[in-house]
């Protein structure tokens, strides 16, 4: 039985991607057997390659990482998925377990802590880089952040869809569901979230780092 482990790379950025197989090659256990730039691709090409472990970063174009987790693991329950993301948000780290990942680790972490979590979730093991773990670990996490962490997997991909000005049917073609169901969503994330409009909505996620303020400039109409 061969000791490799084979893996799909998933980034929307194809440069990242180059410099993740890079360090990934130089290990001679590893093997990096496909690349994915969205949400639908890595779906798509884990039916077709079936690698060992998935390293997902969450922020893709269209369905979020997040969902595509949802997919690939009902498609097969026994998917190893690693989230490497930039967002250090430890509700990103809980929706992402919550979504099937089996380990989550920050993009600041020294790339071997990547390597270490590779080897981990490829032994069926949950892994989190150092600085999600103290986060999880606090005691207090305020009272915010623990409104943040009672919304489901799709009410949170909702939240990110609705503060990066996406349309409620927009969002319902994304996560193929009925706009209705969206906007009952909407209600819902407000009312968990303690705030009466979208403005106060957009306010909470820059506050809670869900989204960078810049981010959200640089997608405004006519801010090229």
């Amino acid at each position: 039985m061969s000791n490799t482990v084979t893996i799909m790379l998933v980034d929307d950025h194809a440069i990242v991607r180059e410099g993740y197989r890079s360090l990934l090659q130089k290990q001679a256990e590893f093997e990096v057997i496909c690349e994915a730039g969205d949400g639908n691709e890595a779906y798509n090409h884990y039916k077709h390659y079936q690698p060992d472990v998935v390293v997902m970063d969450i922020s893709l174009p269209g369905q979020s990482g997040l969902k595509a987790i949802e997919r690939i693991r009902q498609y097969d329950g026994s998917a190893r998925v690693l989230v490497f993301s930039m967002h250090q948000n430890p509700s990103f780290a809980l929706q992402a377990t919550r979504a099937g990942a089996l380990g989550y680790i920050t993009k600041s972490s020294e790339p071997e802590a990547l390597i270490r979590a590779i080897h981990q979730v490829a032994q069926n093991k949950h892994t989190l880089s150092a600085d999600i773990a103290q986060a999880l670990a606090m005691e207090k996490l305020g009272q915010e952040q623990s409104a943040l962490d009672e919304l489901t997997v799709r009410e949170f991909e909702i939240l990110r869809l609705l503060v990066d000005a996406k349309s409620n049917q927009a969002i319902a073609e994304l996560l193929n569901i009925s706009p209705k169901t969206v906007s009952n969503s909407h209600y819902i994330i407000k009312k968990k979230l303690g705030v009466s409009s979208d403005i106060e909505l957009t306010r909470l996620a820059i506050k809670m780092n869900l989204v960078n303020l810049l981010d959200l400039v640089d997608e405004a109409p006519g801010s090229e």
